[in-house]
């Protein structure tokens, strides 16, 4: 899993100016299992999680796994095409059962 997937935070102030330097360098991750960790920012809510849909379905398209680590968010809310976590260690779990199941071919 780790030559394959690459971690990724922020150090950004805000999850929109994250997720524009996300976008900008979309091609230079577009072969890795991406875990975006969110998880530090003070602040994050459902409309930051959903604008990360349009970067995890391109991601999906191509076999790949986009995981977002985010704290006390309602995980009820998130839209079911996309994973989100509490953990980083979930999100890698999350990563390893996605790449067993492109194997097996689900």
């Amino acid at each position: 899993m780790e030559n394959n997937t690459k971690i990724i935070q922020s150090s950004e102030k805000s999850v929109l100016l994250f997720l524009d330097n996300l976008n900008l360098n979309q091609e230079n991750l577009k072969n890795k299992n991406l875990i975006i960790d969110i998880s530090t920012f003070d602040t994050v809510t459902n409309t930051d999680i959903k604008l990360f849909l349009n970067l995890s379905k391109a991601h999906k398209k191509l076999k790949k796994s986009f995981v977002i680590v985010a704290k006390n968010i309602d995980y009820n809310k998130v839209p079911v095409t996309l994973t989100v976590v509490p953990t980083l260690q979930e999100a890698k779990d999350c990563v390893e059962l996605e790449e067993i199941e492109r194997d097996l071919g689900f």
